[in-house]
């Protein structure tokens, strides 16, 4: 277990580009304890798995079970979703991505980005996704407006259609149309309605992970 996560831990903190001295400064402990924690030599307390999981900005499940989402892959999920519509709600796009993943899973047992998704208020959202959204936002590749009743839009930048969609296949990138075609102009309280009468929504305690599992019951007609 130790060997898993402390593999995850490594591989999460070099796709950001951080060093193992501001892992140990920030978990608040020497650069000799941080690196027996990558070698598996040591275990992280409570506490460090919290200060950990906000710092890499993945949840406390991820860590802990040592499986690392494709962030990269998410982010050009994101973009397909927007070069398929102009302008779409910050919620209403956190539910379609959503339907991509619990939908690919369905039929192939694994998620489209691997991302892990949490109960909250309106439906399930990716853990790191208000935190990609900021990161695409800074990057240029993305922006937002915010309408009248105080919504926000998200539509990709020329620099984010510049962006080659290169990590999703045929069969992801039509599953993606598929949703799109049919939330194409539908308000964003209706997707998240949707949602919540889906067994992984239902089957959550609030703020808990949802389960992929649970979204095999679903009928064929009511995966999105």
């Amino acid at each position: 277990m130790i060997t898993k996560y402390a593999k995850f831990i490594k591989e999460t903190r070099l796709k950001k580009g951080l060093h193992q001295s501001d892992l140990a400064l920030k978990l608040g402990i020497s650069r000799p304890s941080y690196i027996a924690i990558e070698q598996g030599k040591r275990e992280l307390t409570m506490g460090e798995f919290e200060k950990l999981s906000n710092v890499l900005n993945v949840s406390f499940e991820e860590v802990e079970g040592g499986e690392s989402p494709n962030y990269e892959k998410y982010k050009q999920m994101i973009l397909a979703f927007l070069r398929l519509e102009e302008n779409i709600p910050k919620t209403k796009l956190a539910k379609l991505l959503y339907f991509a993943d619990f939908g690919w899973f369905y039929y192939h047992l694994k998620s489209m980005s691997g991302m892990q998704y949490r109960k909250i208020q309106y439906g399930p959202v990716a853990e790191s996704y208000f935190g990609i959204i900021d990161e695409m936002l800074n990057n240029g590749e993305i922006e937002m407006a915010q309408t009248k009743d105080g919504a926000m839009l998200i539509s990709q930048t020329r620099s984010g259609a510049k962006i080659h969609i290169s990590t999703i296949n045929k069969e992801e990138e039509k599953l993606i149309k598929d949703i799109n075609k049919k939330w194409k102009g539908k308000k964003t309280a209706e997707v998240v309605d949707f949602t919540h009468k889906q067994f992984p929504y239902l089957y959550a305690h609030d703020n808990e992970i949802v389960s992929y599992g649970l979204f095999t019951q679903e009928n064929p007609d009511e995966i999105y």
